[in-house]
């Protein structure tokens, strides 16, 4: 069975919300296009809003509507 491929921005809005919520810098980010760097910087910016709110870990990534 073949698995479907992801849409590269979901995956980076993914991992940007994980950096954001370990607390990583917005530096840290490994895209550099525009518009693909900007799904993983909304990532980030929402993984740190979770980060402040007291969320944490893998129940963050499950709560965060916009992950579904």
């Amino acid at each position: 069975m073949k698995r479907q491929k992801r849409d590269r921005s979901s995956v980076l809005f993914n991992r940007g919300f994980t950096a954001g919520l370990v607390g990583k810098s917005k530096d840290e980010c490994p895209v550099t296009l525009g518009d693909l760097r900007n799904h993983w910087l909304s990532g980030w910016r929402e993984g740190r809003e979770a980060h402040w709110d007291g969320q944490s870990g893998v129940s963050a990534i499950h709560i965060n509507p916009s992950l579904h």
